[in-house]
């Protein structure tokens, strides 16, 4: 699992993750969109090849989802925190209020490593869009397609490989 924690200054954001710092600065420093060639993103048959405005579109997306996933993160916690600290305050309860207690712990932990998958996620798109293999299926080496990366940016798989892997 991996943990991150996000640092504010006046006119820009740093997702720390273990290995890795992302800030508007870093990422034109590494290329960001502007240094993906639509032209190299794969694209499968009959399909029309990437623009530049669908590529700075979809780092646009993918760079939005960072931000609005790490809101979601930095929210369950402090909602963990409440409910951690209220716990403690049990005197009195009967079992259905202990029980109330521990069904939402249970539902902000999940939510919150759902957002931490989902970031990871992310951040593996944003990583191969910037770098290489972005549209390329993981598992067989195929172009994953253009409709799909564009409705599921993080797709790893073409639809082949994941029903496949669904059946597992």
């Amino acid at each position: 699992m991996t943990t991150t924690a996000r640092h504010k200054t006046s006119n820009d954001t740093t997702i720390v993750a273990p290995g890795r710092t992302r800030t508007p600065a870093a990422a034109a420093a590494r290329g960001g969109a502007e240094s993906v060639d639509p032209a190299e993103l794969p694209v499968r048959p009959g399909e029309d090849p990437w623009t530049s405005e669908e590529v700075h579109e979809l780092h646009a997306e993918l760079i939005s989802d960072l931000d609005r996933l790490q809101n979601e993160i930095d929210a369950a916690e402090a909602a963990i925190t409440g409910l951690m600290r209220d716990s403690n305050d049990g005197a009195g309860d009967d079992q259905v209020d202990a029980g109330t207690k521990n069904i939402s712990r249970e539902s902000e932990l999940a939510l919150a490593n759902n957002a931490r998958d989902s970031l990871a996620q992310t951040e593996h798109a944003l990583a191969r869009l910037e770098g290489v293999g972005f549209g390329t299926c993981e598992s067989c080496g195929q172009a994953i397609g253009k409709a799909r990366m564009q409705a599921f940016p993080r797709a790893t798989l073409c639809v082949q490989c994941k029903a496949k892997q669904e059946r597992r």
